[in-house]
């Protein structure tokens, strides 16, 4: 492939031993370390970014950082300001690669995203956004599952991202879930491992490597762990069944990685330690039980989950000393770096358990082709990132996940002969990727694309009285209302309005647009697991009968009030075929 004739050229590799032996110690603790810096360029980010980085890194630019710690890889960030556009975000890998390579010891970097798709996604339009991990819990199809993946690592490939933190590996069994939720595939142990590995195998198709997360098991927490610290209360017998699963698949596919919680779990190390930092999780049980061979990296060091017990120079040498390979997204980089250095020095880590991390790192980099060609051409860019296959293939595999929860009287599918005037309110989330939404003008765009007068009136995630009066006012005389609804629970603001929006008689359809839970009573309800575009233009063809709700709920939908009550278990999905045979 052609480059730059400035690129550095990589080190050939033939024995990463031989590599890791001439590597100062230095030099080997800085590939330990998996940091983000702040900016869309490498050596000429925005003057706010350079201050960001000077005040958390001690320098102003990601090429500056590389020369200075000698990191291993990078993450990118939509918050960081790293993705602007496609091409901005090829050329930022580039370059930083070129600096990783013109410095001693001369090792491509590991660049690596959190592009889970769905909920979680740092690169928006125009590059193609995919149902996520629920969504596709909820279509069943292994092959939708492999091709998402597929897609989404081609297009990673394209923009010099070659690692990312996925699949998500958690059994979501407990519906008040904040962190994990539709992160996840579902609540069944065996489903969600049957998607675990087809994921894995959709991105080793493209040359990705994954990172099964989050290790042991974050699916039944009630804790956000970015803000506090979880536990998780199975008993070992619970946690076999219920979140080693989907771990014990993710190895059998040959997962390059795996990336650790943080969160307690006393049946697994009753010395209450986070996992990330416990000796007999990581090296105990995942190392030696289930006898994991590759990386371990842990989630980011920055969540307050994993700094709760001990400061941040001693978080980033206990993990090491766990088991731990990679060290992701250290809030303070220089204090880690020299911790780390200095355990090293004085003989709480030997050189040795360092060496086998590092052996590791360079081994992965050798499979993806790193040292053979870490760059990329902006021609394969333009090619691939948002290929019109690509996007037609994700609103193909979003029409086999919209689930139809509810349909009394069989008032869906509307048809503009029948229900032309329609009104679309309620809830517009921040997209995650950035580039998408408001969630109500997609919907409503994709509505008046298939034909329907449609207004708009976004109301918001907590209503207020005044909002609520302008919806009812703006329902009269509509054929129907469409509500998009966000986190609710049982009597809030978007209960309410609701209710007063079903008080005028006027037939009212909601939109959970993330998780299934989120379901008003109303006449008709679909659950979309997500509001990117992607997602909702597949939930307004199903309104309009241009597809049919095909998917299934992979996990139960409880009552908010009095969550032993199931009110739609896993499996249900209603179909437009029941309607047209009592007809």
């Amino acid at each position: 492939m052609p480059h730059d004739s400035l690129d550095a050229a990589p080190v050939t590799v033939d024995d990463p031993r031989a590599l890791l032996a001439r590597m100062t110690l230095e030099e080997k603790v800085g590939q330990l370390f998996v940091l983000h810096v702040y900016g869309h360029h490498a050596t000429d980010p925005d003057p706010a970014d350079m201050e960001v980085n000077e005040r958390e890194l001690g320098v102003r630019t990601a090429a500056e950082a590389i020369a200075k710690f000698r990191p291993g890889g990078l993450i990118y960030f939509g918050w960081a300001h790293n993705t602007r556009d496609p091409r901005q975000l090829a050329t930022l890998s580039n370059d930083v690669q070129r600096a990783a390579l013109g410095r001693s010891p001369g090792v491509p970097l590991l660049l690596t995203i959190d592009q889970e798709h769905g909920v979680v996604a740092r690169v928006g339009a125009p590059a193609t956004l995919l149902p996520g991990a629920m969504a596709l819990g909820a279509g069943g199809s292994h092959d939708d599952v492999r091709e998402a993946a597929r897609i989404a690592g081609a297009e990673l490939r394209a923009l010099g991202v070659f690692q990312n933190y996925a699949p998500s590996a958690d059994v979501n069994v407990n519906p008040a879930n904040p962190v994990i939720g539709v992160r996840s595939f579902g609540a069944g142990p065996d489903a969600v491992s049957g998607f675990v590995t087809a994921q894995i195998e959709g991105y080793q198709s493209a040359g990705i490597a994954t990172a099964a997360k989050h290790f042991p098991g974050h699916g039944d927490t009630e804790t956000d762990s970015h803000s506090a610290l979880p536990h998780i209360h199975h008993s070992r017998e619970q946690w076999e069944e219920l979140d080693a699963p989907p771990f014990r698949a993710a190895l059998a596919a040959g997962v390059d990685a795996v990336m650790t919680a943080h969160l307690v779990v006393p049946a697994l190390d009753p010395a209450l330690d986070p996992a990330t930092l416990s000796y007999p999780i990581v090296t105990g049980v995942l190392r030696e039980q289930l006898g994991h061979q590759g990386l371990v990296v842990t989630d980011s060091l920055s969540m307050r989950g994993v700094r709760t017990k001990y400061g941040d120079d001693r978080v980033a040498v206990l993990a090491l000393k766990a088991g731990v390979d990679q060290l992701l997204d250290p809030p303070q980089p220089e204090l880690a770096w020299n911790a780390v250095l200095r355990a090293v020095r004085e003989g709480e880590l030997s050189e040795e358990r360092i060496d086998a991390s590092v052996l590791r790192i360079l081994e992965l980099k050798v499979r993806l082709g790193l040292f053979d060609d870490p760059y990329v051409s902006l021609d394969a860019v333009d090619e691939t990132v948002g290929s019109s296959a690509h996007r037609a293939a994700a609103d193909r595999i979003a029409d086999r996940t919209t689930t139809l929860l509810r349909n009394d009287g069989g008032l869906l599918p509307l048809s503009p002969d029948t229900h032309r005037d329609l009104l679309v309110v309620g809830a517009d989330p921040v997209s995650p990727s950035g580039t998408t939404g408001p969630p109500t003008a997609v919907l409503a765009a994709a509505l008046t694309g298939l034909g329907f007068s449609v207004t708009t009136l976004s109301t918001g995630i907590d209503p207020s009285k005044e909002a609520v009066d302008e919806a009812v006012a703006a329902a009269a005389g509509r054929a129907a209302v469409l509500v998009t609804a966000y986190d609710v629970t049982e009597g809030d603001a978007q209960d309410g309005l609701v209710a007063a929006l079903a008080a005028t008689g006027v037939p009212v359809v909601t939109l959970a647009v993330r998780t299934p839970q989120d379901l008003p009573g109303t006449a008709a309800a679909l659950a979309t697991y997500s509001w990117t575009d992607v997602e909702l233009r597949a939930a307004a063809r199903v309104v309009a009968g241009r597809a049919r709700p095909a998917g299934r709920l992979p996990v139960p939908v409880v009552r908010s009030d009095d969550p032993g009550q199931v009110l739609y278990p896993v499996g249900h999905g209603l179909s437009y075929e029941a309607y047209a045979a009592s007809d």
